[in-house]
C-alpha cells in the first residue's frame, strides 16, 4: 500500500466481530484467562491492550519496522530507549536536541553511570570523533530542534555501526510521512506522537519503532517493566489523528515554505532556519533522504526585545510550547522549550534570546504573515 492508504488503513481493518470501521476502545485493565497462564493474547493492560496494539502495529507499518511500542509521552519513549544502556556505556547525543532529551540525559541517566558526549550531528566527522569503543548509542534529530540542522542519516548509521552502536533517530519533526530513518540505516525511531502524529494538541503520547525483532522484544520487556504505557483512549485518538497525517503535513509544508520565503524578506529578520530554503546548509542532504521539508522553522529577530514583543503580541499564532497541531504556535526556545539547557550552552549553540521557533499550522498563509507583521511592528 502507498503512504496515504497506509495512513488510513494500517494497523487494523474493520472489527471482525461487529464490522466497526474504527478499532474499539478496550477500557479493561485485566482479561479473563481460560486457565492459569492460558489466555487469548492479553492478560493485563500494562503488558498489552488491543487498542494500543492496533496503534503499535500502525506505527511499525508506517516506519517500515518490525515492532512498534506506544508510551505515555515522548519522554517516556526516549527514557525507555535509554534504559537499554548499562552503567559505563557511552552515548553520543546531538548538540542541538530537544531540551527534555538533554535534561533526562544530564540529570537522570548520567547519575546512573551513563557517559554522554555532544556532537554536531550535521557533521558526520564530528560525530565520528566522539565515538569510543564503549559507545552504545548515537541519538540524533533531523532536522534538529530548534536550529533545524540536518543530519546525514546514512552516514551517521555507518559511523554508529562501525563501533557496534545503535543509531536512534527522533523523527518527530518529519513523521514517517516525510522521512523513514529505518530505511536509511537507523536502528530505532522515536516520536513525540503528541505533535504531528496526533495533530490536534489533544493527546500526549510517544512511539518507538525498531527494525530488529530481538531489539523489539527487549524494548517491550522494558516497556512492561517500567510501565509508561499509553492508555486505550489516547491510543484511539492517536490512530484517528494519524489517518489525516498526510493531508495535514502537505498543508503544514505549503504554509511553512511560504512563510519562510516571506520572512527572508523582512528587515527585522536576521536569519531564517528552514531546510526547504535552497541556501540552508542541509538542503541537499535533506532532499536526498526525505520527501518534504515539514512545518517547523525558526528565525533570528534583530533583537531580543523584538523577539519577545513579537511572540507576545500575535493574534493568530498562539504563544505556547509544543508543536505539530493544526493551529500555529510560536515560542522563544531560550525561555521555554530549551530553558533547561544552561545559558552558556545555549550561547555556544546559537539558541539566543532573539531566536523564535514557529510551528506553522494549516491556516491561510496570508493571515500568518499579516499576524507576524503586526506583532513585529509593536516592538
Amino acid at each position: 500500500m502507498r503512504i496515504h492508504t497506509r495512513l488510513v488503513h494500517g494497523g487494523h481493518g474493520p472489527d471482525p466481530r461487529t464490522g466497526a470501521v474504527n478499532v474499539p476502545i478496550y477500557l479493561s485493565s485485566t482479561y479473563a484467562q481460560e486457565r492459569p497462564g492460558v489466555h487469548s493474547g492479553y492478560e493485563y493492560s500494562r503488558t498489552g491492550n488491543p487498542t494500543r496494539a492496533a496503534l503499535e502495529q500502525l506505527a511499525a507499518e508506517l516506519e517500515g519496522g518490525v515492532r512498534g511500542l506506544a508510551f505515555a509521552s515522548g519522554m517516556a519513549a526516549m527514557s525507555t530507549v535509554l534504559s537499554l544502556l548499562n552503567a559505563g556505556d557511552h552515548i553520543v547525543v546531538g548538540d542541538d536536541v530537544y531540551g527534555g532529551t538533554y535534561r533526562v540525559v544530564e540529570q537522570v541517566f548520567k547519575r546512573l553511570g551513563i557517559e554522554a558526549s555532544y556532537a554536531d550531528t550535521a557533521d558526520p566527522a564530528d560525530v565520528a570523533r566522539h565515538l569510543r569503543a564503549e559507545t552504545r548509542m548515537v541519538i540524533v534529530e533531523s532536522p534538529t530542534n530548534p536550529l533545524m540542522k540536518v543530519a546525514d542519516l546514512r552516514a551517521l548509521a555507518d559511523a554508529a555501526h562501525s563501533v557496534g552502536a545503535w543509531l536512534v533517530v527522533d523523527n518527530t519533526f518529519m513523521t514517517p510521512y516525510l522521512q523513514q530513518p529505518l530505511a536509511l540505516g537507523a536502528d530505532i525511531v522515536v516520536h513525540s506522537a503528541t505533535k504531528y502524529l496526533s495533530g490536534h494538541s489533544d493527546v500526549v503520547a510517544g512511539l518507538v519503532v525498531v527494525k530488529d525483532a530481538e531489539l523489539g522484544q527487549r524494548l517491550h520487556y522494558l516497556q512492561n517493566a517500567i510501565g509508561g504505557v499509553l492508555g486505550p483512549q489516547d491510543s484511539w485518538l492517536l490512530i484517528r489523528g494519524i489517518r489525516t497525517l498526510g493531508v495535514r503535513m502537505d498543508a503544514h509544508e505549503r504554509n511553512a515554505m511560504a512563510l519562510a520565503r516571506w520572512l527572508v524578506q523582512q528587515p527585522w529578520v536576521r536569519r531564517v532556519y528552514y531546510p526547504g530554503l535552497p541556501d540552508h546548509p542541509g538542503h541537499a542532504v535533506h532532499r536526498q533522504q526525505a520527501r518534504g521539508f515539514g512545518g517547523m522553522l525558526s528565525f533570528e529577530a534583530d533583537s531580543p526585545a523584538r523577539a519577545e514583543a513579537l511572540v507576545s503580541n500575535t493574534r493568530v499564532f498562539t504563544l505556547a510550547e509544543s508543536l505539530g497541531g493544526v493551529e500555529s504556535l510560536i515560542s522563544l526556545p531560550a525561555k521555554m522549550t530549551h530553558a533547561s539547557i544552561p545559558p552558556e550552552r545555549r550561547a555556544q549553540l546559537g539558541i539566543t534570546d532573539s531566536l523564535v521557533r514557529v510551528s506553522v499550522g494549516i491556516e491561510d498563509a496570508e493571515d500568518l504573515m499579516e499576524d507576524l507583521a503586526q506583532a513585529a511592528g509593536r516592538a
